[in-house]
């Protein structure tokens, strides 16, 4: 069944470090404070002022270098955009198109950073100090201050800093979607405004747990908790002409490969690209149809080689990325590579078979 838009995360969390804006070279820095939630599968609630999340306890991790510019990107396709069935590309960038707007490649979805139990539930883009954020999509703001994280309204310990939340006017599947903005210097709305897209919501800090100024983004659904984030690579639009590459890498008996380095390389030379696949469950969540533990966006169409290290060997296959579109490939140990789409979901029941209509007479 076709998705429609209609009108009206066990988290392990860990706070996004990235360095200044040099987005060229690798700045030393003081190790940056995370924050991990015990795991507890508990109910949660539609908004974030509600219920608050149990207390975490925290780490500390080193800052990684910023993702070289080695190009420039075209303008995104429109918003919405989805060319297959279960694509959905609802939202757009926080930031906008003359600045650097792509995640910074140590700080993707579902990365690891201090061992086994602290994933990263958004991606993080590097700005300047006081860049406009802009609203992904059209909602209503029901969070604009400190204290999303502890869901504690005013509170300046928090490590998300100033933050904003939005619920959109259009879900999926039947669900509702909210996108967070987190470590603003300044927000620019207040609880229960209605925003558009492209409305600017705030500018870039550095508030919260975090060595310099970025944006934190995620993408949620259906409810407003840390429990329930999806890769955001999968939702924000690429830009025109290019694609994103999604995979699901597991060993022989289908268990997911966590944080395996994969390396994408284009067939006709250029830049390479290196993304890891996700890290332990519980605070991250494959999409419905694609299940990926991987996902790699922005994108040049063209032909790529898929390779990494599996059991002390190298693998490898080529995985062709088309313009708008999400290709997905799986691996499963020494069976090897499959490069379909998942199959389409079918009734699990037999529907009965209805009397024919009569032909009306004349």
């Amino acid at each position: 069944m076709k998705k429609k838009i209609f009108d009206y995360f066990y988290l392990s969390f860990i706070l996004c470090a990235c360095t200044g804006t040099d987005t060229g070279a690798v700045v030393e820095s003081t190790p940056t404070q995370v924050i991990v939630q015990e795991q507890n599968q508990v109910q949660v609630t539609n908004e974030a002022d509600i219920t608050p999340s149990p207390v975490p306890f925290q780490f500390s991790l080193p800052t990684p270098g910023a993702e070289p510019i080695t190009s420039w990107r075209p303008p995104l396709y429109p918003v919405p955009w989805a060319i297959a069935p279960y694509d959905h590309f609802f939202f757009t960038r926080p930031i906008a198109a003359d600045q650097v707007n792509w995640p910074i490649a140590d700080y993707r979805y579902g990365g690891v950073f201090f061992g086994i139990n602290v994933v990263h539930t958004g991606v993080d883009i590097s700005a300047p100090k006081d860049t406009p954020i802009m609203a992904a999509g059209e909602g209503t703001v029901v969070w604009a201050d400190w204290g999303l994280f502890l869901e504690v309204p005013g509170d300046q310990t928090d490590p998300y800093g100033l933050a904003v939340a939005i619920r959109h006017d259009f879900g999926y599947n039947d669900q509702q979607l909210y996108t967070i903005y987190a470590h603003m210097n300044s927000v620019n709305v207040i609880k229960g405004q209605h925003v558009e897209t492209g409305d600017v919501i705030g500018y870039v800090g550095s508030t919260g747990a975090t060595t310099g100024p970025h944006v934190h983004f995620e993408v949620r659904m259906p409810n407003n908790s840390f429990f329930y984030t999806y890769n955001p690579e999968l939702w924000i639009a690429p830009p025109q002409g290019w694609g994103v590459l999604a995979g699901r890498l597991m060993n022989l008996k289908g268990d997911l490969l966590q944080q395996v380095e994969v390396r994408v390389s284009p067939e006709q030379g250029g830049r390479n690209f290196t993304v890891r696949t996700y890290g332990t469950k519980g605070a991250v969540n494959a999409d419905p149809y694609y299940n990926e533990n991987l996902v790699l966006g922005d994108l040049p169409a063209g032909i790529y080689k898929i390779s990494f290290e599996y059991e002390d060997k190298k693998v490898q296959t080529w995985v062709e990325i088309f313009p708008g579109q999400v290709s997905y490939f799986t691996f499963r140990g020494t069976d090897g590579f499959n490069v379909q789409r998942p199959s389409v979901p079918t009734l699990d029941f037999v529907p009965l078979d209805l009397p024919a209509t009569p032909t009306p007479t004349p």
